[in-house]
């Protein structure tokens, strides 16, 4: 325990005196992707944008189905961007658990929202 107090000690001395230190060595190293995994995420998230665009704009689809395509290609993005640009996917554990536990909740208190007031009163039995 001793070392790694030491350890951030010298850390913080080295940012604090503008001395040049990696972060890829040490207890707390995190291992980073470089600049290139962004471009091809940066790519891949543009790929899917027009994906969007051209699902709404071509009218190729169904009406019916728009909405579901467009839900799935904007998860798809969400999640790029939380894994690479929140940095969850580098992180400690413990961030992901932070951020997905509250996620999962709301994805579960949104449906149950629409279901209570989209479908059930679709059954016939609630209504006058």
């Amino acid at each position: 325990m001793a070392d790694h107090h030491v350890t951030r000690n010298a850390h913080a001395e080295a940012h604090a005196h503008g001395q040049p230190h990696d972060h890829t060595t040490g207890p707390d190293a995190t291992p980073h992707v470089g600049w290139k995994k962004y471009v091809v995420v940066g790519v891949i998230l543009s790929v899917v944008t027009a994906m969007e665009v051209a699902a709404v704009e071509t009218h190729v689809f169904p009406p019916h189905l728009v909405v579901p395509i467009l839900l799935v290609l904007t998860a798809a993005k969400f999640f790029l961007v939380v894994l690479y640009y929140m940095h969850l996917k580098m992180d400690h554990a413990i961030f992901g658990r932070v951020f997905w536990a509250p996620m999962f909740l709301s994805v579960l208190v949104v449906v149950g929202l629409i279901l209570l007031f989209h479908v059930v009163p679709t059954w016939g039995k609630f209504s006058n």
